[in-house]
Order: structure tokens, then C-alpha cells, then sequence
């Protein structure tokens, strides 16, 4: 409207930090509410499961952040009898929207942290309760999905975790008050999780692959890389697929969708799933075309043909070949006559065998894939301060089949960090009236690196998905995912204290303490 009003001339709006903490959404608040029904050797045959959303003044996007955490509400458990009601609410607060994790931090928090809670009702170990009740191949989600033997295996993530911290079960009360004496108590605790795309039905996407004159290569999506890595993913696709050097594989940063092919977001830990499968599509059809030209200067069937090294080759005699160069801008012979063309390789991929859920059931097949995780912590708390250090913080993950390890690796930390800063200082303060109190980086913390656990170490499970990119699945939100949790099973270890809600200041640690309650509310 300004710039309308100025003649069409450019406008910046300077916005100072508090503004834009009251204006720009953020990840939506939730009260969870449990009932757990349990055998009395742990097998879980019910759970009854509330969930409130925190919405702000719009619930316009947040609606979708409490619909795909309702279908993934139950955790990676096999719950034969469940009802899961998530409703989204209406506050004079900031707005919310999708954050990393997509609503299944807020969940997963409150599953891992009932599971717990539940185990030690009935005297199981914590490990052993999770590995009795997890999904495993046959198993059914809560949805109606029956788990394959390609879909992952959480279980495995578990062992890992709990091998990683040494877990040997939890303290005995007499341990935590001999262990206070001191003025430093630690505990370990373990939390599981899962997520899949939160995504339509139909989501699409496409790659286009063109050789450039030398023979190199220039991928062409829509797909968005903003550090995670998935642009080098792609390269690395064709790259196998078409058996050249990555560097010769360039993926333009300056995409322009009214150019480059279709994609539906970069969104919901999707990206290298779908659009590596359209990028072996399109290396795939690339590669034919090369194989029909050569097969015509051959004089030979594609079937005698076979490729290497950028070179295309008789495979009864190898010293017989055409470089790549030679054929994808068109063959031309000895004479001048030329055949083919300019190859381009064009793959799609769209999301196969979903469904919506049912509305009167909840059955339904919303998951292009599950990605399960475990994580394991060991933390130190002084029980003068409250202050809680993260001695190790171990993270495993099946993602199938793992495409890179440096990229991997690099999600994972990044992600393990992000979720210890809401499972230790990020928080919105409000006034009763709705007002927000803590509106910028003097009030609302943020971690730094010396609050990092001493040790992090980093696990990728490998048991390949049937339908993904050379096995592989996504792991790009999943890091963040239950690590308040196993945060909050941890300080229970150490304390005796059940802690309800995050993150884990030390304010709100030293006041559990005090209280002398094995319960702190706040």
C-alpha cells in the first residue's frame, strides 16, 4: 500500500527485534493429556491421547501441525487400541506455523516422556518396555499401515543409543540421595521417535538433466538447497547413475521455477526422497538415449553396449567407445552427416499408494515413509543451581541407506543441537493478559557452543527402503525430535523429579528441587 501510495517505488520495512518477535509465527505450544493402558509385563494394549495446540489469533497453517501430529501421536509403538483427539485452539498469542519437526517435538515430549513414567509403574526397565512395544515388521501404525521389512527398524536405533550410554537401568532412590551429597547427581535416559513427510496425497516433483557441450552436466529442479545438503545429494544420484565424476554434475543455485521443473516445497524431509527418485529417472533416460546413439554408430544392439568413465563402450570389446561428449549434443560422423541430438534426461516422481485419513476412523495411508530414531543422554545436575550439563548425547537413525556421510552427519548434530535449545532455554514468557514478556535475545536464550554436550556421537542405521533413492530415506527434521525428551527422562534419572514441562531452565530445575516433590508442575 505504501509503495502503491510513493508511485511504485521500492519500500523497506525495518522492523525492530521486539516487533519481530510479536509478529513472525512461530512453532505452536502444547498441553498433552495420557491414558495408558498396559499389560502387567508391559505390552501396551490401549492409549487414550488429548492434545492442545496453541494456535494463537490465526489457526489458518497450525491446523496442519496438529493433523500430522495426531496420525504420528502414538509414537513408534504398536498400539492396538488408540484414540488420539488433537484439537487446535484459539489464544490472543503469536500465531503458529510449521517449525522443524512439524508438531512431532511437541509429541514426541509428552510420548517418551508418559512411556517412561509408565515403565516404572510397573517395575520394567525403561529400554526393555520401549524394545517390548516397538513397531517391527508385521506390525500395524495407528493408522492401519502395516510395517515391511524395508521400513526401518527403531528397535536397532535403540540397542545403539543404550549401548552408546551404557545404560544399566535406572538409579535406586538411596543412589540419587548419596549422590546429592556431593552436589552433583547424574542420570542417563533414552526416548525413541518417528516422523514421515507431512505432505498431500499427491505431492509431485520433477528433475530435468542437460549435457552442456564438454559433456558435463547441469540438473535442473525446483527444489530448494538452504545448507542441508540435498543439491550434492542430487549430484551424486546422476553421478552413480550415469557412472561420471560428481564434479563434473553441477546443480544451478539459481533456480527459477518459471524455468525449471515442478516442485511441490521443500518441505516435510522430503527433498532427497523424491527428488533423488525423479533425478534416477532422469539419469536413467539420459542414459538410454545415449546407448540408442551409440548403438546406431555401432551397428549393434543397446544390449552389447556398456558405459564407464564418461565413455560408452562395446562390452565385447572396450577399446571400442564414444566419450559422452561425443554423442549428447548429436553424433556427428567422419562425413559430416550427424544423428540424435541434444539429450536431456527428464524424471518424475509422485507420491505412490497414499491415502487420507479416514474421517470417522482415522484409517488411512498418509506416510510416503517413516524414518525412526533414538536418542540417548547422560547429563550432570547441580543441585545448588539447577544448572544441567549434557555429558553425552549419543543419536542413532535409520535412514535406509546413507547417501552421504558428511551430510548426514552434519543433520544430525545440527539437528541434536536445535532441539537442546527448547530442551534447555528457549521459551516464550507471557503475561496472564497475553502480552509477551521475554521479546529478544537478552530474555529468550539461545545455546552457544559452550553449552554443547562434551560428547556427541552420531549413528546411521542401515536397513534400505524398497521405494527410496538407492534405499535411502529423509533424516532432515528427526534430529530435534524427542531430545527434550530424553533430556527430561535423563533429569529424572538423576533427581527423582518428573518434570512436566520445557524447556529445563535452571530455574525451573532448582525449584523441582526445593520443592522435595518426585512431581514439579509450574
Amino acid at each position: 500500500v505504501l509503495s502503491k501510495k510513493a508511485g511504485g517505488r521500492p519500500v523497506k520495512l525495518a522492523m525492530t527485534r521486539e516487533e519481530e518477535f510479536n509478529t513472525i509465527p512461530s512453532r505452536q505450544a502444547l498441553y498433552s493429556d495420557f491414558k495408558t493402558g498396559v499389560t502387567k509385563d508391559g505390552k501396551i494394549t490401549a492409549l487414550e491421547i488429548k492434545y492442545y495446540w496453541d494456535a494463537g489469533a490465526y489457526a489458518d497453517y497450525g491446523v496442519n501441525v496438529g493433523r500430522a501430529g495426531a496420525y504420528s501421536g502414538a509414537g513408534p509403538y504398536e498400539v492396538p487400541n488408540c484414540k488420539i483427539d488433537s484439537y487446535i485452539v484459539y489464544t490472543n498469542k503469536i500465531f503458529g506455523t510449521a517449525y522443524r519437526g512439524f508438531g512431532h517435538l511437541e509429541v514426541h515430549w509428552g510420548i517418551e516422556r508418559n512411556m517412561d513414567i509408565v515403565a516404572r509403574k510397573i517395575g520394567m526397565d525403561p529400554v526393555e518396555f520401549r524394545q517390548k512395544n516397538v513397531l517391527r515388521p508385521g506390525a500395524e501404525t495407528i493408522t492401519g499401515e502395516k510395517i515391511g521389512p524395508s521400513h526401518g527398524k527403531v528397535y536397532e536405533c535403540l540397542d545403539a543409543v543404550a549401548k552408546d550410554i551404557k545404560w544399566t537401568g535406572l538409579k535406586s532412590e538411596s543412589e540419587r540421595e548419596q549422590e546429592k551429597k556431593t552436589g552433583k547427581v547424574r542420570g542417563k535416559g533414552v526416548a525413541v521417535l518417528h516422523k514421515a513427510p507431512a505432505m498431500p496425497t499427491f505431492t509431485a516433483t520433477a528433475t530435468v538433466l542437460k549435457f552442456n557441450e564438454n559433456g558435463s552436466i547441469d540438473l535442473m529442479t525446483s527444489l530448494t538447497d538452504y545448507g542441508q545438503g540435498t543439491y550434492t545429494a542430487l549430484a551424486q544420484i546422476a553421478a552413480e547413475i550415469l557412472r561420471m565424476p560428481v564434479e563434473r554434475i553441477n546443480v544451478p543455485w539459481d533456480s527459477d521455477t518459471s524455468f525449471t521443473p515442478y516442485d511441490w516445497q521443500t518441505v516435510a524431509s522430503k527433498g532427497a526422497f523424491m527428488s533423488g527418485n525423479a533425478t534416477i529417472m532422469a539419469a536413467q533416460d539420459a542414459l538410454r538415449q545415449i546407448k540408442e546413439i551409440a548403438a546406431q554408430v555401432f551397428r549393434c544392439s543397446i544390449e552389447e553396449l556398456d558405459y564407464k568413465d564418461e565413455k560408452v563402450f562395446l562390452e565385447h570389446n572396450p577399446d571400442k567407445y564414444l566419450e559422452y561428449k561425443q554423442i549428447v549434443n548429436g553424433y556427428v560422423y567422419p562425413n559430416g552427416n550427424s544423428i540424435g541430438g541434444p539429450v536431456i534426461g527428464r524424471g518424475k516422481y509422485i507420491a505412490q499408494g497414499l491415502t487420507n485419513l479416514d474421517f470417522e476412523t482415522g484409517q488411512g495411508l498418509p506416510a510416503l515413509d517413516w524414518t525412526y530414531g533414538a536418542h540417548g543422554a547422560e547429563v550432570e545436575v547441580d543441585v545448588e543451581t539447577g544448572d544441567i550439563r549434557v555429558l553425552n548425547l549419543s543419536s542413532a537413525f535409520d535412514i535406509g541407506q546413507t547417501l552421504n556421510e558428511g551430510l548426514a552427519r552434519g543433520q544430525i548434530i545440527g539437528g541434536v543441537i536445535q532441539g537442546l535449545g527448547s530442551a534447555l532455554t528457549e521459551e516464550f514468557k507471557f503475561s496472564d493478559k497475553g502480552k509477551f514478556l521475554n521479546a529478544g535475545f537478552v530474555d529468550y536464550k539461545i545455546l552457544t557452543v559452550k553449552d554443547l554436550p562434551d560428547k556427541m556421537s552420531q549413528h546411521m542405521i542401515e536397513n534400505p527402503q524398497m521405494d527410496g533413492p538407492f534405499g535411502a530415506r529423509g533424516v532432515a527434521e528427526h534430529p530435534m525430535i524427542s531430545v527434550p525428551s530424553v533430556i527430561g527422562n535423563a533429569l529424572y534419572d538423576a533427581l527423582g523429579i518428573d518434570y512436566f514441562k520445557i524447556p529445563f531452565t535452571s530455574e525451573r530445575v532448582y525449584l523441582g528441587i526445593k520443592s522435595g516433590k518426585n512431581e514439579y508442575h509450574d
